[in-house]
């Protein structure tokens, strides 16, 4: 069965057929009150449906699609982790591979993150949870397992950093390259059936935790694909509807481009257009900033679908031979591919499946969970975000069918140049570093505001002004020991080789051992 798409009639049909409805049954005076009642109707249309088109999708095949995506994610995330950042100068070479989760599944950074959102949320029953609300979940529940940008992240929190502040570029050095914009999104797609700006915004609401810039448009290009995948089972128009959600001026744009290009040209050698990716797009060496980044991991995704073609088994081979961070790549196909074919699908190849997801890594959350259970959690999400933006749940010769008020891809997020935020950033607290700094008697307030300045280039001439008050800042920074370890023994990525050396010469030292867990 598919979804079935249907065009609501003209606002102004709808009014005409109400008002006349309403004066073959009632007299002059509750014509009146009709009419206001028909406005109000009418209103509430016009600012809840964005579009004329309604699809209608049943109860049933909405929680096989939230399941089936749910699936595939975990599957490509476990399935390849063997796979993860062993394939750099050369691609993979998986040519026999049967999906397969005969333990279950377990807690992995690529889910567990939404894991912990999502439970939250069904239990608040809040689709956006607050920056406060999110800092303290990552303090209560998020404090292993956890790599590069995110941990950054987590310890700026222990700052009293919230975000999106934790996930600026000009905060926190991983910021504008990241793949968490990538790998922390899928499941909040899930929520947005059919609705590619809506899943966006709430993905963003959570990945720009720890990520900003050409990163947080990823997520717009991946929420509304694998939003998209609920109403279209073509890859390339999966791809085209995310590519339409992307800044004009996002390079990611260039990047999926090039991939469609040298997919048409080496339909049949896959391996010419992963070479073509490294060439391109191997910009520092090979190392981390290239292999964590989203410009490999965008195209081996976008790559992995092409050469994949709608076919989960051959789209899991070609995430793991396209390579870099692999299980990521794979986790977000098996995202899109899983909503297209859905649960059921999945379940009936012969694959041994165990319906298990078993906490390891986040604590004060419940020990054992189960694939299903964590889909059905979305699931109730889903009809949340569905009602909430316009659509409604009916029952029709006893079956649940949800109406939703399909959207057209589209940028909700613009990009800003590293400048003009860092100018921003000035603006709007400038003046409170700077009073921090000159009477501020805690110490976290303290560590904070020289944070800021020497991120904001403003170390310099506080220090030049009030050197003894600027040497208790940079104290109270120093206090701060697992932040400062972040800062001098994290990867050498160039942010933060150029964040080591602001911090240098703003007078805090580096400790003497390694100590970065």
């Amino acid at each position: 069965m598919k979804a079935r798409r249907r065009c609501r009639k003209p606002l102004r049909e709808i009014s005409i057929e109400l008002k006349e409805r309403t004066m073959r049954t009632i007299g002059r005076t509750e014509m009146i009150i009709a009419r206001a009642a028909i406005a109000g109707l009418v209103l509430q249309i016009l600012a809840t449906i964005a579009g004329a088109e309604v699809v209608e999708i049943s109860g049933e095949m909405l929680r096989d699609k939230i399941r089936g995506g749910m699936l595939g994610q975990i599957i490509g995330n476990l399935n390849g982790l063997p796979h993860e950042m062993k394939y750099i100068e050369e691609p993979g070479n998986v040519i026999e591979y049967k999906p397969a989760l005969p333990d279950g599944a377990r807690t992995d950074d690529d889910t567990d993150f939404e894991w912990v959102y999502i439970f939250t949320m069904q239990k608040e029953n809040e689709i956006y949870l607050k920056p406060e609300r999110i800092a303290a979940l990552w303090k209560e529940r998020i404090n292993k397992g956890i790599w590069c940008s995110n941990r950054f992240a987590r310890n700026m929190m222990d700052l009293g950093f919230e975000p999106p502040l934790t996930g600026s570029a000009a905060l926190n050095p991983w910021a504008e390259f990241n793949i968490s914009g990538q790998f922390l999104c899928e499941t909040f797609a899930l929520l947005a059936p059919a609705m590619p700006q809506t899943a966006s915004r709430i993905g963003l609401n959570y990945t720009r935790v720890a990520i900003d810039g050409e990163p947080a448009q990823s997520t717009q290009l991946f929420c509304a694909m694998i939003s998209t995948a609920f109403v279209e089972n073509d890859v390339n128009r999966i791809i085209a509807s995310g590519v339409e959600s992307l800044d004009e001026k996002s390079v990611i744009r260039q990047i999926v481009a090039d991939v469609r290009d040298w997919h048409g040209k080496y339909k049949d050698d896959w391996r010419q257009t992963r070479r073509l990716i490294k060439e391109k797009y191997v910009r520092y060496g090979g190392q981390m900033r290239d292999n964590n980044g989203f410009e490999l991991n965008t195209a081996a995704v976008i790559a992995a679908l092409l050469y994949g073609n709608g076919d989960f088994v051959q789209t899991m081979k070609m995430a793991f031979n396209f390579g870099w961070d692999a299980d990521c790549v794979a986790a977000t196909c098996g995202t899109v591919v899983g909503v297209t074919k859905g649960y059921k699908w999945m379940m009936s190849q012969g694959w041994q499946i165990v319906d298990r997801y078993k906490n390891t890594t986040r604590d004060n959350m419940p020990k054992d969970e189960t694939i299903t259970c964590y889909a059905d959690r979305v699931l109730d999400l889903a009809e949340v975000v569905i009602t909430k933006q316009g659509g409604r749940r009916i029952l029709t010769d006893g079956r649940v069918i949800y109406e939703i008020p399909a959207e057209k891809s589209a940028n909700i997020h613009t990009l800003v140049s590293p400048d003009a935020e860092v100018d921003e950033l000035r603006k709007k607290m400038g003046s409170q570093v700077k009073e921090t700094i000159t009477n501020g008697q805690d110490s976290l307030k303290l560590a904070r505001a020289a944070y800021i300045a020497i991120c904001l280039d403003m170390s310099e001439q506080i220090r030049k002004d009030q050197p003894q008050r600027w040497a208790q800042a940079i104290d109270a920074m120093a206090g701060q020991r697992r932040f400062v370890q972040n800062i001098y023994y994290d990867s050498n990525i160039p942010a933060s080789l150029e964040l080591r050396k602001k911090a240098a010469a703003a007078g805090l030292e580096k400790p003497p051992t390694k100590n970065i867990d």
